[in-house]
């Protein structure tokens, strides 16, 4: 689980309910009118701007914002060097013996158009496509929460309005246009909520979770590529070393 974005949510709208709560007006906040209009009209307009195999797959994409392993780089560029000192003491078809091994689909992909004798530029063609493919698939889930987050404040004022619409027909009865128009503001808060406290976070998260994922297949890809040019493990480890921040680094651990 990821705890920071498990618990910024949570703080999030903890921060937002809680002096609602302390003043003891969460009663008023709640109307169940104006949430079907903010938060069932975003959601539908939001499945509706998508296929629905992207709306489908959005809870395995919100799964992947709230649940994910620390990338640990270190293990990657070290796992890279070892299998470079292999290739280089037996060759590199005594690479495919580490097949059986390897748990990550896109370098073991990786080593089996090198060990299978393909040309560099064919290993970065088909590898660099594949790292492409899964760009634009995470752009798809991005896009989704950014539309949801668009959508709420959206549908939020489209509330107000027809609050503000009813309380007007009503004007004849001063007494009840205060409460008309805490209820109808209550959308836009409702649409403020749910763009501020959960689309766009999440959103972001994303982005953040694909720049990560797209940096450790890189570094993977380009050390693939180092074994497959007969590097020193040293170099294949230097050329690593450059896509981490210098104090991640071994030489300076």
């Amino acid at each position: 689980m990821d705890i920071a974005t498990v618990f910024g949510l949570l703080l999030a709208i903890g921060l937002v309910f809680v002096p609602i709560i302390m003043a003891g007006d969460l009663d008023i906040f709640i109307n169940v009118g104006s949430m079907m209009i903010t938060f069932g009209g975003a959601f539908s307009a939001t499945l509706m701007s998508f296929n629905l195999s992207d709306s489908i797959g959005i809870f395995s994409v919100l799964k992947n914002a709230l649940f994910s392993k620390q990338r640990d780089y270190s293990r990657i560029i070290n796992s890279m060097v070892d299998l470079g000192e292999k290739a280089r003491r037996e060759g590199i078809l005594a690479l495919e013996r580490e097949m059986p091994r390897i748990d990550d689909n896109f370098l073991k992909k990786a080593l089996q158009l090198a060990v299978d004798g393909n040309e560099p530029e064919v290993i970065e063609t088909v590898m660099g496509t594949e790292i492409e493919n899964m760009e634009e698939r995470h752009k798809a889930g991005k896009a989704w929460f950014d539309t949801l987050g668009t959508m709420g404040p959206a549908f939020g004022m489209i509330g107000t309005l027809v609050g503000l619409i009813q309380m007007l027909k009503a004007l004849d009865d001063p007494a009840n246009i205060g409460m008309g128009m805490a209820v109808a503001l209550i959308t836009t808060f409702y649409g403020s909520v749910l763009a501020n406290c959960v689309a766009i976070p999440i959103a972001n998260k994303l982005d953040s979770r694909s720049k990560e994922e797209v940096l450790m297949m890189n570094m993977v890809l380009f050390g693939v590529l180092s074994i497959h040019s007969g590097d020193n493990p040293r170099v294949t480890r230097d050329k690593l070393e450059t896509f981490i921040a210098p104090k991640l680094r071994k030489g300076n651990a």
